[in-house]
């Protein structure tokens, strides 16, 4: 390795060491799921936070303070077990583009899901080979997966990317850090165990894509999956069996403007 590399890849630990740790949670939506302690309500609210983060992050919180109301502070359980009745309680609910049409198939898909597993785990990890690279299987098997059910409303494709459709599929790869990745820091969950933290997929937001490219770790200036694929390949560099770590320091000093 380069000593260029070995410089970054220090001051880049460094930055990790930062903003990984339980001061990070407050501002940031993974505080969502970490209102819970059951590993289901851990999941489900954590998939919700991770598709409503866009825009502000004060108000994608509020967003999801919201919806655990409505699911009366009981996320799983609502899944499982409501009620026709119970469904109109989330009615008007809005987040940006996301509305109570996409809820109501977001609750459906995960009530037949939950009906049948322990976890939304398998839904990823079932189209992930242990030889693959990286998880771009398993986001386009879920993807497909998900949106497998009668009578899918068609804007409601829109909110669950895949690589297939080019996209950077941010969102999807945030989730699935706080799902796989495990340490001591107390940030990610590390909840899930058959996909290995080393094929996970940077989160490409502006703020990363930013940062990323002024410590050329990126060239490609579109957000698309080819840029979170070679952002990722040259985090593997730095750390081969968990190159996502990096969005810590990336995404921080990003949303800071240190950099």
């Amino acid at each position: 390795m380069k000593k260029q590399s070995v410089d970054l890849a220090d001051f880049l630990n460094q930055q990790c060491k930062i903003y990984n740790q339980p001061g990070f949670i407050a501002d940031d939506p993974i505080c969502i799921p970490h209102q819970f302690s059951k590993k289901q309500d851990i999941e489900i609210m954590g998939f919700f936070a991770a598709i409503f983060a866009w825009g502000q992050r004060t108000t994608v919180i509020n967003k999801c303070n919201n919806l655990i109301q409505r699911f009366e502070n009981a996320p799983h359980d609502f899944i499982l077990n409501h009620s026709e009745h119970d469904l109109r309680k989330l009615l008007h609910f809005k987040h940006r583009t996301f509305n109570d049409t996409d809820l109501l198939y977001f609750v459906s898909f995960l009530h037949f899901w939950y009906k049948q597993h322990a976890s939304l785990e398998v839904a990823f990890a079932q189209h992930v080979n242990k030889s693959d690279s990286t998880i771009e299987n398993g986001l386009n098997g879920f993807r497909e997966l998900f949106f497998s059910m009668n009578d899918v409303p068609h804007l409601t494709f829109k909110h669950i990317a895949s690589p297939l459709q080019h996209s950077a599929c941010k969102r999807i790869n945030m989730y699935l850090r706080w799902m796989v990745r495990s340490d001591k820091q107390g940030v990610d969950f590390g909840l899930w165990k058959s996909i290995k933290p080393s094929q996970l997929v940077c989160p490409l937001d502006l703020h990363v894509q930013r940062v990323a490219i002024k410590f050329g770790l990126l060239q490609r200036t579109q957000s698309d999956w080819k840029a979170a694929i070679e952002l990722t390949e040259n985090l593997r560099k730095l750390d081969p069996n968990d190159p996502v770590k990096y969005d810590f320091a990336l995404f921080g000093l990003g949303v800071t403007d240190k950099f």
